[in-house]
């Protein structure tokens, strides 16, 4: 496969910098969207680090569950953060454009950011699931040091992940022309079909690891919640019912929303087709579902509510 726009290969890359097309070329549109998703930002910014603050400052916070939540958190603010700033500096800008250093290191930090956190995310599966199959022996199943080494394996299947599209697949590639990326962030096909270089590899590294990822992560989720819903349904107390449904209930939201527009996005490589779909549900899998992970834990798990009120509580008594 080759970019038809180059008649030749070569070595070195003669494209410096690409030009990212964004959402929309009307620049009234463009200052509306700068307002909706700085907002956005913000709000994220905010919600995730108040979950990390609230949690480190709570003692009754202070156990594995709640552990993997800070990581999610942390998680958060650091995969939008290597999109959104860059993406909102060019809705005020005319001419979009990213250097080629800085498109592979966008690249590379979304793609460790994301896997890790598809990772984590089956963690906490894991971790619901000790919880309520197996309470009894759940903090010693869940020590400090298994926890670590859990959110350990996340990053590390995360830099595989990374350095196999970045490193070893992508910067390879030759780019003679033209350099308009098809996107208002840099990530893999759209740049592959830009390339003058054989870019079967790269698909194919895509399909093998995209699958693998969604096909492992899906059915470890799978597995882990059939577990917990039969035993759910055989607690006989209806608050402890309650209580267990309230915890994956959360969970399981995140999940399907974030695993929802991964699906979207790469399972269906058909959806390309349709630049604005793609596009929408890039949007809102990279800038808007960090933003709404901290809303869903905060209104559903009464634990967190209850912290948050215990605190404020403090300050007035101050």
């Amino acid at each position: 496969m080759r970019n038809r726009y180059c008649d030749y290969m070569g070595n070195s890359t003669e494209v410096t910098e690409f030009i990212l097309t964004g959402l929309t070329e009307d620049s009234r549109l463009q200052l509306i969207l700068f307002g909706i998703f700085s907002a956005v930002y913000a709000i994220t910014m905010v919600g995730n680090l108040s979950i990390i603050i609230l949690i480190r400052t709570s003692p009754s916070l202070h156990t594995p569950m709640y552990f993997f939540l800070t990581s999610l958190s942390f998680l958060e603010l650091c995969y939008t953060s290597s999109v959104t700033p860059n993406f909102l500096s060019n809705l005020l800008k005319e001419k979009k454009s990213i250097s080629y250093g800085g498109c592979f290191t966008q690249l590379y930090f979304y793609a460790l950011f994301g896997t890790t956190e598809c990772y984590l995310l089956v963690v906490m599966a894991y971790d619901r699931y000790v919880a309520i199959c197996s309470p009894l022996l759940y903090l010693m199943i869940m020590s400090q040091r298994k926890c670590v080494q859990l959110i350990a394996i996340s990053y590390i299947a995360g830099f595989i992940n990374a350095s196999v599209h970045t490193i070893t697949a992508t910067t390879r590639l030759s780019f003679c022309g033209p350099n308009i990326v098809k996107s208002f962030y840099c990530e893999g096909p759209p740049l592959f079909v830009l390339s003058c270089s054989d870019i079967s590899l790269n698909y194919l590294l895509v399909f093998v690891f995209v699958g693998f990822n969604l096909i492992t992560i899906s059915l470890t989720v799978l597995t882990s919640y059939t577990y917990i819903l039969a035993t759910i349904l055989k607690i006989r107390s209806a608050t402890s019912r309650k209580k267990a449904f309230s915890t994956c209930t959360s969970h399981l939201m995140v999940i399907t929303i974030f695993y929802g527009c991964l699906s979207f996005m790469y399972a269906w490589p058909s959806s390309r087709q349709n630049y604005n779909l793609d596009q929408m549900a890039s949007v809102f899998y990279v800038v808007v579902t960090p933003m709404l992970n901290p809303l869903i834990y905060n209104m559903r798990n009464q634990e967190v509510r209850g912290a948050f009120r215990n605190i404020l509580g403090r300050k007035v008594d101050a």
